[in-house]
């Protein structure tokens, strides 16, 4: 141990300096003594600061890497040997150490130990070239092997048997080396050269046997492309030629050689060739790690394309040594050792690494369980893999879950193929089910893998188990952090009408159908019922769903109305509150056509604006009141149409007689024309789709319009009413604009206010509206005027009378002259 011995040299020479000084000058030696001592002190009492900080450090985090590697370096210079060794100890349990750090422990062990301790030596340098691949760290525990092995120094048969199986083991792992494999051959043929130098003179058998055993090592030295090629070459025609062979060629000429050696030789050549050009680029010194990196996958790929799994294995060790903590190089290293080897200890034991290296990745975990698996691991070393794996952080509550169904499903396969060693039993899946759920719960409400995990284990209870009680207990315990999600209601009654429990069924239903769930689910577990009674319930359990279901389905439409009735409503409100503004500034400016009108015409208009704002502001309520929910649809369709009415009356708009005409309610506010042409494409004939938007934020309103060419084809649309259509149910009607008018007057009682509104359609524009749109203002309020009572033939004579009579007003009847005062009296007298 180079750095202990140091220290113990030093303070050698200091004593006999110290010596020499006190007899020639004693009072000067005494002051520089004083010094050193004070000097020293200091020292080491800084020197125990930092190792005491370290310890706290390492106390309360002992996963700081960073503070390992310091408190060992503090460590060395102190020369506390227990305490060194500990703590090599205790950062090897927690990460891998680097070869250099091997090297260190393993030189500073061999210094203090004599040739009693050489096992432990050894098993230190074991330990290291298991972590990573490093060819100064093989070099050097074979070099410790040649010198402190009493029986590989003597060259005894044991001993040199031990050396040879050493080397071929380097050879496996490092020789392939391109850049640094020639220094493990140079050694191996060294050591075998001392071997013949042992060889008895006489005994010229043995001797020849040896001289073939190392001319065997350098033709397969130079069958394999390294950086050394040339030098290897020449310096086996020099041995041979010790030999007594006689080579006449040029140093680097293959001429005098074997054909097979030269044939190998000139393929190892061109190999090297092709590959030159990546390990200069992965050996730069001026380029960044991130390069350095890509230039070592671009390398891989390039060898995977010859098929070689050594060459591509030494490589990807190559990288892993640089880049030890890079997660997608070992995924990468392992998901191709599962494609060509599938099996066996170099899986299991790059997985091991692996996770080592990169504990905080779970799918690395997953993949090492299932390697243990199929090399038909024991239990005991399952277990414990897992369990470690529990102790890590991952990133995401996926990867925690993964974990624990790859878990699962292990002992499941092995429980049922009877393959197990002996110790597994159904408990050992209840307990992970149980270790999962304990865990994740409380972190993965309402999704869909904690429903997974949970349906799982409901069914291997049944299965494995044979526990109905206990996978009802699984359904019930999700229940309890889940019962607003639907799917687990579904599942949980999916499980018992599997297994014909129709009661238990039934029951779950009466628990669930008056739940809040999200979307429409609330509406599609009622549906489920209904569907339910009628492949398994009798007539009364059917009559006793539809009477629980009815009033709530009509409680959810309602709701699902005023939601709309609120939207409509706020646009209505913000555009009124727009034309507000825009009137206040035309008056500022003095550009209105109001201003000019006379003073009666608008006072007129005054009151005509009120009316007109207080049958707004009512609107949402009469919707939401309505009971019939044909009756709702129609008022929906009303009001959609007077809001196009609106926003059509200052533009030129098309003209739509709606004859073959669907109206289409409840639709996907993500739904484009392309998406109602594909629902409506097995009925044909589709003409034109029309998507109601809001003017002002111009978002769908869930409204649309869908012409056909005939009723034959509009009958057939309308056939598909309640269908589902991007997760909602479709209403498809048939749009009459005006009997849904003629059916709210018949509905409305005696005294009630009628929403009547605009006899034309919501899209079909008279010529007459678009030339009251050119006129004032007022005119333009007050066609919007609601009528009370049954009595309307006192009507202004400026108000269009709508739902007046089941036929359309005509050009002539709208353009009526006003009655005198004597016609006004003939009708009074008829009445």
């Amino acid at each position: 141990m180079e750095e202990f011995e140091k220290p113990q040299v030093s303070m050698e020479e200091d004593t006999e300096m110290e010596e020499s000084d006190a007899v020639e000058n004693p009072k000067a030696s005494q002051k520089s003594s004083s010094d050193s001592e004070s000097s020293d002190s200091e020292e080491e009492a800084d020197q125990n600061e930092q190792l005491l900080a370290l310890e706290y450090e390492l106390s309360t985090n002992p996963s700081n890497y960073d503070a390992h590697v310091q408190y060992i370096k503090l460590l060395r210079r102190s020369a506390e040997i227990e305490k060194l060794r500990e703590a090599r100890e205790n950062m090897n349990t927690l990460f891998p150490l680097s070869p250099e750090m091997w090297m260190e422990w393993a030189k500073d062990e061999a210094s203090l130990s004599n040739e009693s301790n050489f096992e432990s030596v050894e098993k230190l340098y074991e330990r290291g070239i298991s972590e990573y691949l490093s060819i100064p760290l093989w070099c050097e525990y074979l070099n410790y092997v040649q010198e402190h092995d009493p029986k590989v120094r003597d060259c005894l048969a044991d001993g040199i048997s031990k050396a040879r199986n050493l080397f071929e083991r380097a050879v496996t792992a490092a020789a392939l080396h391109v850049s640094q494999g020639s220094q493990i051959w140079d050694a191996y043929i060294q050591y075998e050269e001392a071997i013949l130098l042992t060889i008895d003179q006489s005994d010229i058998q043995a001797k020849e046997k040896q001289v073939q055993r190392i001319r065997s090592i350098f033709h397969r030295y130079l069958s394999i492309p390294l950086a050394s090629l040339k030098s290897t070459l020449l310096a086996y025609k020099a041995w041979e030629v010790e030999q007594g062979n006689s080579l006449d060629a040029e140093p680097g000429d293959v001429l005098g050689i074997s054909s097979h050696v030269a044939s190998g030789y000139q393929k190892a050549e061109e190999m090297y060739n092709a590959r030159a050009h990546h390990e200069e680029q992965i050996t730069r010194q001026d380029i960044s790690e991130s390069e350095r990196f890509q230039h070592y996958m671009s390398y891989l790929d390039f060898e995977k394309s010859f098929g070689d799994p050594a060459r591509v294995q030494i490589l990807y060790e190559r990288a892993i040594t640089d880049f030890p903590v890079s997660n997608d190089l070992w995924l990468h290293y392992t998901h191709y050792l599962d494609k060509t080897l599938k099996v066996g200890n170099v899986v299991k034991d790059v997985y091991s690494r692996a996770t080592r290296n990169c504990p905080w990745v779970g799918e690395l975990w997953v993949r090492y369980l299932l390697c243990l698996e199929r090399g038909l691991a024991f239990e005991k070393e399952i277990s414990a893999a897992f369990e470690k794996s529990l102790k890590c952080t991952f990133s995401t509550l996926e990867e925690y879950l993964d974990l624990f169904l790859t878990r699962v499903d292990g002992l499941r396969r092995r429980i049922s193929s009877a393959s197990g060693d002996g110790v597994l039993n159904y408990s050992m899946i209840r307990e992970s089910f149980q270790q999962a759920a304990d865990y994740l719960s409380p972190h993965m409400k309402n999704t869909d893998g904690l429903l997974h995990l949970h349906a799982y284990w409901a069914r291997l209870e049944l299965k494995l188990g044979n526990d109905l009680i206990a996978a009802r207990g699984v359904w019930e315990s999700l229940l309890k952090t889940c019962g607003s999600m639907l799917e687990a209601w579904k599942s949980y009654i999916a499980m018992e009408i599997e297994l014909d429990h129709i009661n238990e069924a039934r029951a779950i239903y009466k628990r669930c159908y008056s739940k809040r769930f999200s979307g429409t689910g609330s509406e599609d577990i009622c549906h489920s019922w209904l569907r339910f009674e009628r492949e398994f319930g009798t007539l009364e359990d059917l009559n006793h769903a539809v009477q629980k279901v009815t009033p709530r389905l009509e409680e959810l439409q309602l709701f699902r109305l005023q939601q709309e009735s609120k939207s409509f409503t706020g646009a209505i409100d913000q555009r009124e509150q727009t034309l507000k503004n825009t009137s206040r500034e035309r008056r500022k400016s003095g550009s209105s056509a109001i201003d000019e009108q006379p003073p009666a015409k608008w006072q007129k208009y005054t009151s005509q604006n009120k009316k007109l704002h207080k049958k707004e502001n009512t609107q949402g309520l009469n919707l939401a009141e309505a009971n019939d929910g044909e009756e709702k649809e129609g008022k929906v369709e009303k009001k959609v149409n007077e809001k196009q009415m609106k926003d059509t009356k200052n533009t030129t708009s098309r003209l739509y007689k709606d004859q073959c005409t669907a109206f289409v309610s409840n639709l996907n506010i993500t739904a484009k024309d392309e998406d109602l042409h594909q629902f409506f494409s097995d009925v044909g004939g589709v003409t034109a789709i029309r998507i109601l938007h809001d003017k002002f934020t111009g978002k769908s309103r869930g409204l649309a319009y869908v012409d056909f060419k005939d009723d034959e084809h509009l009958a057939a649309a309308v056939a598909k009413n309640k269908q589902m259509f991007l997760g909602k149910k479709l209403s498809v009607a048939r749009s009459n604009p005006k009997q849904g008018k003629r059916e709210s007057l018949a509905h409305t009682a005696p005294g009630e206010e009628a929403s009547n509104e605009s006899g034309g359609h919501g899209r079909s524009v008279s010529k007459e509206s678009g030339e009251d749109s050119k006129g004032s203002r007022g005119r333009k309020r007050v066609e919007n005027i609601q009528l009370k009572g049954k009595n309307t033939f006192a009507v202004p004579r400026n108000v269009k009378p709508l739902g007046w009579t089941n036929k359309p007003g005509t050009r002539e009847e709208e353009d009526e002259k006003p009655k005198s005062n004597d016609e006004f009296r003939k009708m009074f007298m008829k009445t």
